[in-house]
């Protein structure tokens, strides 16, 4: 168990920072390349718009081996992004935007991949542990990669950062084929009964004579219906597949509503952007460079809260927890709008003990109330509807700017408060989809 532990901690720690400081170089080098602020930004939305599609990346999970999958995607994303050298000129740097559409795609399939590998790999009790101590790993990677990604893209250029992010799946997948799994179940040998009296051959009556030029309706007939019968079971198949995954996730309560609460607590994440920044620029006539401050904040508090949520989750159900650090991030919002520098870094604080544990705490009810062969495809939904609210919310807080930076975040915390409430109306029994 504890070997396993630390190669998924050690995978959250590569992966993050590859992931990091990719992001932020592309960023700069499409500035760069084009001079288009718009541009640069959408670099930004090319790593979300995949999750809209996670439903069916995580059908696909469970449909083939797990861990070769996560294994083959890793490598094929190291491949993938040595591509990225070829970029020269404005005029290739759509080859960016491709590279990380299919970056954001292969995350979807790992994460959802590994959700569904971890219930395997480690104790249900260690869950919350692990997924804190990942959380943390990922969070602490924040402080680091970034400046780190900036510094060698000023010292070598974009290409330093390339080799360096491309390098960081390929050790990922080394920590995936470490990682031990138990041994399938092996099947009792079937019992060999005695060899059948062999009967006489019957006679073989002579084929029928083929008219020439003549087809034959009826074999014609019973092949395409034979077809039609296959592509339908396919599809029902497919779609019974598809509606197995939903309804794990939406019709079991102990699911639902962590991961519900999650996405609302996320989503208000993106709201309350734009006005963290208007608020410190315009009321607070502070330099926009204070932002660092506040990540790094925000960034201290989600390492403490990752490594403290296990223990949480050990002593209350998650719905409990993620409704506690929902009503912790909305306090975060709430010290952050008011006029006083050190407030606003006690609100980053708060928020970065919050949010991870909404987050943390839906994760850890999909792995261990949804049943092992939907696992890929609900973890892979659960992770559409949590952060899929950030992509709306982020343009919803910035026009809400206009009304002024206080009313953004009053909003994040009342929503957050009131969809906690919401959830815990009915604190649901454990329950596992049959």
């Amino acid at each position: 168990m504890r070997r396993n532990a630390v190669l998924f901690v050690l995978i959250s720690l590569l992966s993050g920072f590859g992931s990091t400081a990719m992001t932020l170089a592309a960023g700069i080098w499409v500035l760069d390349l084009t001079g288009s602020v718009s541009l640069a930004a959408l670099t930004a939305v090319c790593i979300y718009a995949p999750t809209f599609a996670a439903p069916w990346l995580g059908a696909l999970v469970d449909r083939l081996p797990r861990r070769p999958l996560v294994i083959a995607v890793d490598l094929g994303l190291g491949a993938l992004l040595l591509t990225l050298l070829a970029v020269r000129s404005a005029s290739t740097a759509w080859l960016i935007f491709a590279v990380l559409l299919a970056r954001g795609a292969s995350y979807v399939l790992i994460e959802a991949g590994e959700s569904a590998i971890m219930p395997s790999a480690l104790p249900a009790s260690a869950l919350g542990d692990v997924n804190g101590w990942r959380s943390s790993a990922q969070e602490g990677t924040k402080l680091i990669a970034p400046l780190a990604g900036a510094a060698l893209y000023a010292w070598h250029g974009p290409d330093a950062v390339v080799v360096l992010s491309a390098a960081m799946p390929l050790l990922t997948a080394a920590c995936y084929a470490l990682v031990r799994l138990p041994a399938p179940v092996r099947l009792p040998a079937p019992v060999r009964l005695p060899a059948p009296v062999r009967l006489p051959a019957p006679v073989r009556l002579p084929a029928p004579v083929r008219l020439p030029g003549r087809e034959q309706p009826e074999r014609a007939a019973g092949v395409d219906a034979d077809r039609r019968s296959r592509g339908a079971e396919a599809e029902v198949e497919r779609r019974s597949g598809l509606r197995d995954g939903l309804r794990a996730l939406f019709s079991v309560p102990a699911v639902r509503n962590p991961v519900l609460l999650a996405g609302v607590a996320i989503g208000m994440s993106g709201v309350k952007d734009a006005a963290v920044l208007s608020h410190l620029v315009h009321d607070l006539r502070l330099p926009a460079t204070h932002l660092g401050f506040l990540g790094t904040a925000q960034g201290a508090g989600s390492i403490v809260g990752g490594l403290i949520v296990g223990r949480v989750l050990a002593r209350l159900a998650p719905i409990r927890v993620a409704a506690i650090g929902a009503v912790v991030f909305a306090a975060g919002c709430l010290a952050q709008a008011l006029p006083w520098w050190p407030t606003m870094i006690a609100g980053s604080v708060l928020i970065g003990l919050g949010l991870p544990w909404t987050l943390i705490a839906a994760v850890t009810a999909v792995q261990t109330e949804t049943p092992d062969h939907l696992l890929g495809r609900v973890a892979a939904t659960s992770n559409t509807v949590m952060f899929g609210p950030v992509a709306v919310g982020i343009p919803l807080g910035a026009a809400a700017v206009h009304i002024g930076a206080v009313p953004p975040l009053a909003f994040a915390a009342a929503a957050s408060i009131a969809a906690a409430l919401i959830a815990l109306r009915r604190v649901p029994r454990s329950v596992v989809v049959p």
